[in-house]
């Protein structure tokens, strides 16, 4: 037997045989496997659709959260903005009541103070005046102690006295 140049009886069994074979895998196996093909197929299409529509979800959502990225970022930046202007209304508001209060404390301390000095000079003066008469006291009993100044002294206020 050659194998290049076979013999006419073994091409025809060997034939009968593929076609016999082809038959019973036609019978048996190639719709299994043609079903499971298409099985495979439509999962595969199934699955490429999910997918797809994966995809433009994830789009969607995608243009949805920044869509929402970009209204949170104006509504902080209205919140900050605002929250700018409060801080500075609260701060001048304070300066301005501190400036008030400050000229308030300062005009009731020169009140104060100028209270206090009336007080001061009223004190200082009468004090001069008790120093004084103290003074013209102890100058007075000096001088009136011998009785002939003090008959002198008399009769000068006598000669000076026009009446």
């Amino acid at each position: 037997m050659d194998l290049v140049m076979p013999d006419w009886g073994l091409v025809v069994w060997t034939s009968v045989t593929f076609l016999f074979l082809l038959i019973l895998l036609r019978a048996f196996a190639w719709k299994p496997i043609m079903a499971a093909i298409g099985d495979r197929e439509r999962s595969i299409e199934d699955a490429l659709l999910k997918a797809e529509a994966a995809k433009e979800e994830m789009s969607r959502l995608t243009n949805e959260n920044e869509s929402l990225i970009k209204q949170a970022r104006a509504e902080r930046d209205l919140i900050l903005s605002e929250a700018r202007k409060a801080k500075e209304q609260i701060v001048s508001d304070a300066k301005e009541l501190a400036h008030k209060e400050g000229a308030r404390m300062i005009e009731l301390a020169r009140v104060e103070i100028n209270n206090q000095k009336a007080i001061a000079l009223a004190d200082v003066k009468n004090q001069v005046a008790t120093l004084s008469l103290e003074i013209a006291e102890k100058i007075l009993r000096r001088q009136f102690e011998d009785q002939q100044q003090q008959d002198e002294l008399v009769s000068q206020l006598l000669k000076e006295v026009k009446l």
